[in-house]
């Protein structure tokens, strides 16, 4: 099997809620921001350019608190030559103002953005393939098991930051 070597980073804010932010392809879709790591770069310098490049948030605006992994998965169908990811996921502080996410990126993967509480993340908000390892992510960095699908999207819920 080969596995695309990433990073995912859980950012946090000062009020201890974490963004999640709505795929651009697939409407409904939340995740954290993520990416590939390049060829001769760190999983730390990773992180960081993933960071800026998908949601513009400059490294000095990032203090790394925390990471975890190898977090697996495998696509339906290989991508670009490969079966699947290795993921590390690294819980990070956002040291900027909250506004300071900006999801319309010359590259963009997001169409929105939300700051939210870690207990409202649902497992139907993600694709079937993830739902495994944000179940372990979740278990790992903040002692919560995700449960069941509810019927309401992200944005129903009253848990939403106040500066959306």
């Amino acid at each position: 099997m080969f596995l695309r070597l990433n990073v995912a980073a859980i950012l946090r804010n000062v009020e201890g809620r974490i963004l999640v932010c709505e795929r651009l392809k697939n409407p409904g879709s939340w995740q954290f921001p993520q990416g590939g790591v390049n060829r001769m770069e760190t999983l730390e310098e990773g992180l960081l350019r993933e960071l800026e490049e998908e949601i513009g948030i400059p490294p000095h605006q990032v203090r790394i608190l925390n990471s975890k992994g190898p977090y697996t998965y495998r696509f339906a169908h290989p991508k670009k030559g490969y079966d699947g990811k290795e993921q590390y996921y690294f819980l990070c502080q956002h040291l900027g103002s909250d506004s300071a996410v900006n999801v319309h990126t010359r590259h963009p993967e997001f169409r929105d953005f939300r700051w939210i509480d870690p207990r409202i993340f649902e497992v139907q908000w993600l694709p079937p393939m993830r739902v495994t390892v944000y179940t372990a992510v979740f278990r790992d960095f903040f002692g919560i098991e995700l449960g069941p699908a509810s019927p309401n999207p992200p944005d129903a819920q009253k848990e939403w930051s106040e500066t959306d």
